[in-house]
């Protein structure tokens, strides 16, 4: 189960470091999504940030695993937000199954640490 939490942790965590980059530079599709899912302007590189850094708490959690469970608390907020955002902007069901689907991903960890009680 260590190993399968290691693939997750460092796959999630680099997907959501690119992804919360891509906020702060305010890459020009970003900013496409932004307006279309209604998210204020000053709101988005906030967003990037703490995607970014709830990646680096992913992927530094596989040394500290206390770190990687809370990071990986701050990205199931975070995704709960997104579904939300997408669910408010009427976006097609495959974009919020997505989001819904990475929800679960980012909250494996959580599962895994209760079923094992490490």
């Amino acid at each position: 189960m260590r190993t399968a939490l290691i693939v997750l942790s460092s796959v999630l965590g680099l997907l959501f470091v690119v992804t919360g980059g891509v906020k702060v530079l305010r890459v020009r599709q970003s900013l496409r999504i932004r307006e279309r899912l209604g998210v204020p302007p000053r709101l988005w590189p906030v967003i990037g940030c703490l995607e970014a850094a709830g990646g680096a708490g992913l992927l530094l959690g596989i040394a500290a695993p206390a770190l990687g469970l809370a990071a990986s608390l701050g990205l199931a907020a975070l995704m709960t937000g997104a579904v939300a955002a997408r669910l408010r902007a009427r976006e097609p069901a495959s974009a919020v199954a997505l989001d819904v689907t990475v929800f679960a991903l980012v909250a494996m960890p959580l599962v895994l640490h209760a079923a094992t009680g490490s």
